[in-house]
């Protein structure tokens, strides 16, 4: 089940509002969200969720010693986090990796080893990532051991985030766990945010959705520069209104909850270097790796050779977390092969020009994406290739680029570009001051997120059309 389904907006959200509306006590609600989240989990992948209450029963345990580990027994929590690691990790790679490792193995040795071929459970990259983030954050003394298993698995499996979170850490939201509150305001809020989400994910990221599907659909030797930068960029404009709109989402159900999650984008486009990117987009996911494998691995505290091999360890990881193919792998290169040179060589920072470094940084991240929109180390070179110097014009690949020119796709290509920054909320906060009327501004909000809900039943409607990129995440 996903937020811009029908089944979700008309059944389960409605008694989702009555219970954060209605319910006051603590324990009560805690309960409640926890079976509408096992539920939520359920309805998609029933025999997924047994493992699900498996990993969080793991989990749990192991973290309870830590309540009679002295803190100078070293030796003792060394081997109790290496122990919770080692298990998430196993759980990850044999669900998510094992059919990977294998085809590799055989296409490198000409071996002929039969593949698994196990379906991947939905949401296991971040309820592993929260799991194993809890169980290390006990053992530094970062967090207390929860010893209430209800807290504990409203935690791992509160359904806004566990699909395609943000990632949540334990320290972030213990408190809130036993002490939230809640009211008509931060419902409407919560309500808000979710609408803004779920106009990002039907009414612009579906659309640019089709447009690079199509163009990934047709022939090699038809593609050509424009139709591959098309591509690109339509491309990049989906996954950012899919994911962020997700987020979106999930932090509006959250806060409708009494639950504050943190922001998981902050207009990654407008960055000025790969750096800058990285520090804007899935900031959760990025936040997560910097504390629990960067730091861990020295940082950057160890002279300049190791800062480099851990950010290239860390971009890889990164890569290889988004899904078991080659070209994720080589998309998590190519972040951090640019990430080193702008450490040690390039420096877009410093650029007097900062058009320019905005210039790069999109060309960059954009072909980042090719490569993991490619369905294949194949398609990604041939896609690349045209971006440079694909100047050959079939009648299709014309055709094509004509279909593309329409006023209804070049009028949401502007609108896309501009949803990519911060002009609408600049422009909003301006007139708010303007006119110095917060009360008049606040219902202009509420009835623009009328009209946007409107047109998103409108368009589900209308629309068979609605992947969702991050779910097989």
């Amino acid at each position: 089940m996903v937020f811009s389904s029908a089944i979700f907006l008309f059944a389960f959200f409605p008694f989702y509002l009555l219970a954060v509306s209605c319910v006051r006590n603590i324990r009560v609600s805690n309960a409640i969200l926890l079976v509408m989240s096992l539920l939520f989990y359920a309805w998609g992948e029933p025999v997924y969720l047994l493992l699900m209450l498996a990993s969080m029963g793991v989990n749990y345990l192991l973290a309870l010693p830590a309540e009679t580990c002295r803190e100078d027994d070293r030796i003792k929590r060394h081997a109790m986090v290496s122990l919770i690691v080692v298990f998430n990790l196993t759980l990850l790679g044999v669900f998510k990796y094992a059919g990977f490792a294998v085809a590799s193995l055989n296409a490198l040795l000409g071996t002929g080893l039969p593949v698994p071929e196990i379906p991947l459970p939905v949401g296991i990259s971040f309820f592993t990532f929260q799991t194993m983030s809890y169980g290390i954050d006990v053992y530094r003394g970062t967090c207390d051991v929860q010893r209430q298993p209800v807290k504990f698995m409203l935690y791992v499996s509160f359904f806004p985030q566990l699909i395609a979170g943000p990632i949540v850490k334990y320290h972030d939201i213990e408190a809130q766990l036993s002490r939230r509150s809640t009211d008509a305001g931060e419902i409407a809020e919560g309500i808000r945010r979710f609408i803004i989400g779920l106009s990002k994910k039907l009414l612009l990221a579906n659309v640019f959705g089709q447009t690079a599907d199509r163009i990934y659909s047709l022939d090699s030797g038809d593609l050509n520069i424009l139709l591959a930068w098309a591509a690109a960029i339509t491309y990049c404009l989906q996954i950012y209104f899919d994911f962020s709109g997700y987020s979106d989402m999930a932090i509006g159900l959250g806060r409708m909850a009494g639950f504050t999650f943190m922001e998981n984008f902050n207009y990654p486009y407008i960055a000025g270097s790969l750096r800058d990117f990285w520090k804007r987009w899935h900031i959760s996911l990025t936040t997560w790796f910097r504390e629990y494998v960067y730091f861990p691995l020295g940082g950057n505290r160890k002279g300049s050779l190791r800062t480099g091999v851990n950010r290239m360890t860390v971009f890889l990881l990164t890569g290889l977390w988004h899904g078991a193919m080659w070209t994720f792998v080589l998309w998590g290169a190519f972040h951090g092969v640019f990430q080193l040179l702008e450490t040690y060589a390039v420096h877009p920072q410093r650029w007097k020009r900062r058009f320019l470094a905005h210039i790069y940084t999109l060309a960059v991240v954009a072909a980042g994406f090719v490569i993991f929109r490619a369905e294949g180390v194949g398609q990604a070179g041939v896609m690349i290739g045209n971006l440079l110097i694909g100047f050959r014009f079939t009648e299709t690949g014309l055709a094509e680029i004509m279909a593309l020119c329409t006023p209804f796709h070049l009028l949401m290509l502007a609108v896309g570009i501009t949803a990519c920054t911060p002009l609408l909320s600049d422009t909003a906060g301006r007139l708010a001051v303007k006119w110095g009327n917060r009360q008049a501004m606040t219902g202009v909000k509420y009835a623009a997120s009328l009209v946007l809900l409107a047109l998103c039943v409108m368009s589900l409607a209308a629309s068979t059309y609605n992947p969702f990129i991050y779910f097989r995440f």
